[in-house]
């Protein structure tokens, strides 16, 4: 009908296909782009919004994926850079930013947005700030691709360590290209050869060396190198070619949110693909909004940004999570419908969202291992916090330090705590900026500072007290013989009875003693309860030793006179470790 086409022709040409099709058949969209361009037609799929679960998931493949190949274009590559902690992340970044900010600019950044873009030889490459880090692991996790190249630094004078290792992990999972950035060269110790040797030791073979790993010398602090390391960024991104769809409705993902005492909530966003411009309707995870502010890396006013520019946001209903997926939509009431649907979803695992401590505790118990992240000021004090932890031990319950390091607690120990529910503890560490206390709070991670050993030792151990199960203990209170059955219905019965020990209360649970066992034990034949206790005609709260009372019992075995009735009460009992 849109077309005009003559149906018979239609199904002609799906017959000449192989497929067998009546006028009110539907057939898929690949057939139809396949069937209409040998009518000599034009076909375009409507946009619709994502599926609920892939806006939870973080798949973005869908979301992005475009028909027509002729519809890209070229944009920056997104560089995240990784590495240990004190190797020059952060000194690389801020050199590199330093070195492209046009003078006059006062010292460059006015707003810190967890992201920025340089230009070299006219191309853009946009980076992602340290919480890129974080972004990257927390948005591999959640299945989002936001990188595409990984730089990963190592200090020359230390060479590789465990975070090393780790980031380098990350970035082989996400299959992303590794160049490595030698940081420190401008020490008199450091030792190239050294750090390509260790990156050979984990397939990552340096160029020089017959590999296939781009391996840059840098000085963060003499700044240079940079341009070089710069260059093979772009090496890269030509090899690879990274394209999107400018012309269309925009797709992007939080780098990091939090909210700003005049804005509201913010949010990071990096685009995918599509043009963000303001005024967009558009949800973000659970939350919606309309842009009515955009920033750019520089904290200028920016209408709109393209596929890999990151901007910051303003006008959303609450603070979104890192990794959200934001995608644009028609209207305003679109967006609510559904991240009200959404919040419906994640409603429950809101209600079960306990306290950081509470959350390690029923985490742990099931598994009964207590991790822990150890960050301390000195080597001396790490290892004899190591040690005194190594002799804590219990038979139920174990402590694993996952991660120790010497050096301030940063938003990489807080991500990894998250992510393996582990405690972060630090021994006159402090932290490595003011965000990370932040990140702490939004990812529900304890994080615990101490000054003296003992106090650190007392704590693990209460709470190892408090993972080990509480033994259940039945406390006697006291006995009663039944001396007269009154009464028997199918559920209950009155019988009248004598206290011979203790007391007997009412509501108290019972246990029904009948004869005696080979052993010469008491035999407990059945178990109830005390509906009632009544003194005459009186309902009592408990009968003393030598009274007489009134029982009305309910339980899994009818009385008989003669038999003992043993009340008591369940008692939790907590083991405390020495």
């Amino acid at each position: 009908e849109k077309t005009g086409a003559n149906p018979a022709k239609v199904i002609g040409e799906l017959m000449k296909n192989g497929i067998l099709a009546n006028i009110n058949q539907q057939i898929d969209f690949e057939t139809a782009s396949i069937i209409a361009g040998d009518l000599g037609l034009k076909i375009k799929r409507i946009r619709k919004v994502a599926d609920t679960e892939e806006l939870m998931s973080g798949d973005i493949s869908n979301l992005i994926r475009e028909d027509n190949a002729e519809d890209l274009e070229e944009r920056p590559a997104v560089v995240c850079v990784m590495g240990h902690v004190d190797h020059g992340k952060t000194q690389l970044l801020d050199t590199i930013r330093e070195a492209n900010v046009i003078s006059g600019e006062s010292g460059g950044i006015t707003q810190h947005i967890g992201a920025y873009q340089v230009q070299k030889k006219g191309k853009l490459i946009t980076f992602l700030d340290t919480p890129g880090h974080e972004a990257f692991t927390s948005m591999r996790a959640r299945g989002a691709k936001v990188t595409d190249i990984a730089i990963l630094v190592v200090a020359a004078d230390e060479g590789m360590k465990p975070q090393t290792i780790e980031a380098m992990n990350h970035a082989k999972e996400a299959g992303v290209p590794i160049i490595v950035a030698v940081n420190k060269m401008d020490k008199p110790n450091a030792n190239l050869d050294k750090v390509k040797g260790e990156l050979s030791e984990h397939d990552l073979q340096p160029e020089d060396w017959g590999g296939k790993t781009i391996v840059c010398p840098v000085s963060a602090l003499k700044g240079t190198g940079i341009e070089d390391l710069l260059d093979m960024v772009l090496l890269t991104a030509e090899m690879e070619v990274y394209k999107a769809n400018p012309n269309r409705e925009a797709v992007g993902t939080v780098i990091e949110a939090h909210l700003d005492q005049s804005l509201g909530p913010v949010a990071t966003i990096l685009v995918n693909t599509g043009t963000l411009k303001i005024m967009n309707n558009v949800i973000v995870g659970n939350a919606y909004g309309r842009i009515k502010v955009m920033k750019d890396h520089n904290g200028k006013p920016v209408r709109k940004a393209g596929p890999a520019t990151p901007v910051m946001i303003a006008g959303l209903s609450e603070t979104p999570k890192s990794g959200d997926i934001l995608q644009v939509v028609a209207s305003e009431k679109v967006a609510r419908d559904k991240a009200d649907e959404i919040r419906i979803i994640t409603k429950e695992d809101d209600q079960a969202r306990m306290s950081a401590s509470n959350q390690i505790i029923s985490q742990i118990k099931q598994e009964k291992v207590f991790k822990l992240i150890v960050k301390a000021d000195a080597k001396g004090s790490m290892e004899a916090i190591r040690q005194s932890i190594g002799k804590i031990k219990d038979e139920e319950v174990a402590v694993k330090i996952i991660h120790s390091g010497v050096g301030k607690i940063s938003e990489s120990d807080v991500m990894m705590a998250s992510a393996s529910r582990a405690m972060v503890v630090g021994f006159h560490a402090g932290f490595d900026s003011a965000n990370v206390p932040r990140v702490a709070e939004r990812e529900n991670v304890e994080v615990k500072e101490y000054k003296i050993i003992y106090d650190l030792l007392e704590d693990i151990k209460k709470y190892l007290s408090g993972l080990i199960e509480a033994e259940k203990l039945e406390v006697v209170i006291g006995r009663a013989t039944v001396k007269q059955i009154f009464l028997t219905t199918k559920k209950e019965m009155i019988v009248g009875a004598r206290v011979t020990s203790g007391k007997i209360t009412g509501k108290a649970k019972l246990k029904v003693i009948r004869g005696r066992t080979e052993e010469d034990e008491d035999k407990v034949v059945g178990r109830g309860v005390i509906e009632a206790l009544r003194k005459v005609d009186d309902v009592v709260k408990e009968i003393k030793e030598g009274n007489e009372c009134g029982i009305k019992f309910r339980g899994d075995i009818a009385l008989e006179e003669g038999d003992i009735l043993e009340a008591f009460v369940e008692e939790e009992k907590h083991r405390v470790i020495e």
